[in-house]
C-alpha cells in the first residue's frame, strides 16, 4: 500500500493536525487500522491521538482518499470526538495487541 499526502495542516483552535491523502493499494481496501498505522508511522505521530475519520473509495477502484486528524493531547480528543468514533478506534487498537500477540 502507497499513501500520498495531499494535505497537512494544522489547526491549533482544536488542538489538533489534519491530514487528507490517497492510499493506493492491489487487492482488498485496507482496514481503518492498517491506514491509521501507515500514517502514524509516515508522520511519526502517536498513534493513541490519531483517529482516521473517513476512507472514501468508489466501487471497483484501488484508491481511496481518506481524513485522518492527529490531535495534541488525550483531552483535546476526548472533548472535540464522539463517542463512537472514539470507541471505533480504540477497538482498532485492541485488536492490533491482540494480534501482535499471537
Amino acid at each position: 500500500m502507497e499513501i500520498k499526502i495531499t494535505s497537512d495542516r494544522a489547526n491549533p483552535l482544536l488542538h489538533r493536525r489534519e491530514v487528507k491523502f490517497i492510499a493506493n493499494y492491489d487487492g482488498t481496501t485496507p482496514s481503518v487500522n492498517e491506514i491509521k498505522m501507515k500514517i502514524t508511522a509516515m508522520l511519526n505521530a502517536d498513534k493513541s491521538l490519531t483517529i482516521v475519520d473517513s476512507i472514501c473509495q468508489e466501487y471497483g477502484n484501488t484508491e481511496s482518499l481518506g481524513y485522518v486528524k492527529i490531535y495534541d493531547d488525550e483531552k483535546s480528543m476526548n472533548l472535540f470526538e464522539k463517542k463512537s468514533v472514539l470507541e471505533k478506534n480504540k477497538i482498532e487498537e485492541a485488536e492490533t495487541t491482540e494480534e501482535d500477540g499471537e
